[in-house]
């Protein structure tokens, strides 16, 4: 297979499996989406999901939200760790929206990434999944299945958002940055995982990758 022949079965496949994408943070509008994704750092769209109802229950704006405490915010977000941290941006990019943005989450990689606890990733998938604008957050999955599937060296989350937006179509990348989510959550998985079922990295993966994977098998 050609390099491109991979990208394309990886489209096909991707577009049969997951054909409709659901956003999996829960929101109902910009800013709500961006505290969610701030909120997911080093935890589980899972376990935000169970969160933010509770913190939007007494503040789903920025209004409201620099009413609250950093502690009141701390307390409700524990459980998705680094509390500490994210109730200190949660209030301070808030207040950054009112004084400089009129309450709105701006449309800019720039001014998103200038707001406290908001990083690259963060803006991405906030200008991808809220306005629509082309974007390819790389979350550990994306980041693990494009060295699987030899399109990206492993090296940095940077180089392998770089790769996928120079090998995917620019009009893909927001549902596609999705399914490779997806599919790396249910097929390619970082542990339990089982090649036979994996289509995709079966078909084109790295060589040395699915090497050491039967070598792996035959030890166990």
């Amino acid at each position: 297979m050609t390099k491109q022949e991979r990208i394309n079965f990886i489209i096909r496949t991707l577009k049969e499996l997951y054909p409709k994408i659901p956003i999996p943070l829960d929101h109902k509008d910009p800013y709500t989406l961006l505290i969610a994704v701030l909120l997911s750092a080093q935890s589980t769209d899972a376990r935000v999901n169970i969160i933010t109802p509770l913190l939007f229950k007494k503040a789903d704006n920025p209004y409201d939200m620099v009413k609250l405490s950093v502690d009141q915010i701390r307390d409700i977000i524990k459980p998705v760790g680094l509390s500490p941290m994210k109730s200190k941006g949660i209030h301070g990019l808030s207040k950054i929206l009112i004084e400089e943005h009129n309450g709105q989450v701006p449309k800019s990689f720039e001014a998103l990434e200038a707001l406290p606890a908001v990083g690259h990733k963060t803006a991405s998938v906030v200008m991808s999944q809220a306005f629509g604008i082309p974007a390819f957050p790389v979350d550990t999955h994306i980041h693990r299945l494009m060295y699987r599937w030899n399109l990206s060296n492993g090296k940095s989350v940077t180089q392998t958002e770089k790769d996928a937006k120079r090998l995917f179509p620019r009009e893909l990348w927001n549902e596609l940055h999705l399914q490779i989510i997806y599919y790396g959550r249910e097929y390619s998985p970082a542990r339990g995982w089982n090649l036979d079922k994996d289509i995709i990295t079966k078909t084109v993966g790295r060589k040395s990758v699915i090497n050491a994977y039967y070598k792996s098998q035959k030890k166990s």
